[in-house]
């Protein structure tokens, strides 16, 4: 079985200044996803997606195949991760001659997962034959109990109404969030897809301080994390 493992990152981050390669307690952020996925081992071939020369050159120095650029037009704000994962794939069956089975894709600015999570999710999507398995984590909020809508008058309401009232979270139904940090895709439906949400998914639900990181604070919340873990 061909596995392709990828990790995307692209530069000129709005949110935070070249985010994908800011130093955390000593190293750059992307080198944390391209170490794990190093010490998973399970791919047949690793490669970053990037449109920047410099972060090809980090990913090469972590252990990550850096063969080629992304072009401009999967390298914006707009654009789509699906679309930029599917050019990975197409890229790297060309320069290889081969077909990968399955895609594992690690997102750099989600680093707080562990090789059991990894190693989950692509046994899951293998096991029941599933077009996509992606991360979770339980959702922070709930809309059965504290997240509102506004109607026709701006008035709030619940936005999932059951027929009995809610009286505290944890007597409402669970709900997830995608934590952005591992994303398992069956080759043929990768080829075609233009969203995760497919009929026939599968999630794995991690711990709950996966964080998807988008600002300052978030990279400073990362930075104390990992002192606490001993990660330095």
């Amino acid at each position: 079985m061909n596995i392709l493992c990828t990790i995307c990152c692209r530069s000129g981050s709005q949110g935070v200044k070249d985010k994908n390669i800011r130093e955390v307690n000593g190293k750059p952020l992307m080198a944390y996803t391209i170490e794990q996925a190093t010490k998973w081992n399970g791919y047949t071939d690793f490669v970053i997606s990037t449109d920047s020369k410099k972060y090809q050159e980090i990913a090469e120095v972590y252990g990550c195949s850096a063969p080629f650029t992304r072009p401009n037009e999967l390298a914006d704000s707009k654009s789509g991760k699906v679309a930029v994962i599917r050019h990975a794939l197409e890229t790297m069956e060309n320069l290889n001659g081969i077909t990968y089975d399955y895609i594992v894709d690690l997102d750099a600015t989600s680093p707080f997962r562990e090789i059991a999570d990894i190693e989950a999710a692509v046994r899951k999507c293998i096991d029941n034959d599933l077009d996509i398995v992606y991360s979770v984590c339980e959702a922070r909020k709930n809309p059965y109990f504290n997240m509102v809508e506004l109607d026709e008058n701006g008035f709030p309401h619940l936005s999932k109404k059951l027929p009995g009232d809610v009286l505290s979270r944890q007597a409402a139904p669970k709900v997830y969030e995608l934590n952005a940090s591992i994303y398992v895709y069956k080759r043929d439906y990768l080829k075609t897809a233009t969203t995760v949400f497919s009929d026939k998914a599968g999630i794995i639900v991690m711990k709950d301080e996966s964080i998807d990181i988008d600002s300052e604070n978030d990279l400073k919340y990362m930075e104390y994390i990992l002192r606490e873990r001993g990660n330095h």
